[in-house]
């Protein structure tokens, strides 16, 4: 039962329970810090569980290297995208 609680794939999913919760913290206290800020503090919690979500439950993690670098990336460019928008919008 131990292994089951503290397997690979229920400490994975803790850190996005626990990202969802900051992200969400994050957003809550928008009129205390910058928005640009904390907007792009936002982008990079996202892609990150992005990125567990895609190499862990999709099982990328044992894929072949260009799998690896195609996922590395489209997380890459699309939070490059999204976080140069955020700072042009200003």
């Amino acid at each position: 039962m131990s292994s089951l609680i503290w397997s690979r794939t229920t400490v994975i999913w803790l850190l996005l329970v626990v990202a969802t919760g900051l992200s969400w913290g994050m957003g809550q206290g928008v009129g205390a810090f910058d928005v640009q800020i904390v907007s792009v503090a936002i982008i990079i919690v996202t892609f990150v569980k992005v990125r567990f979500v895609i190499f862990e439950f999709m099982e990328i993690r044992g894929a072949p290297t260009w799998m690896h670098r195609v996922g590395n990336g489209w997380i890459m460019l699309i939070s490059g995208l999204l976080i140069t928008r955020v700072l042009i919008a200003a």
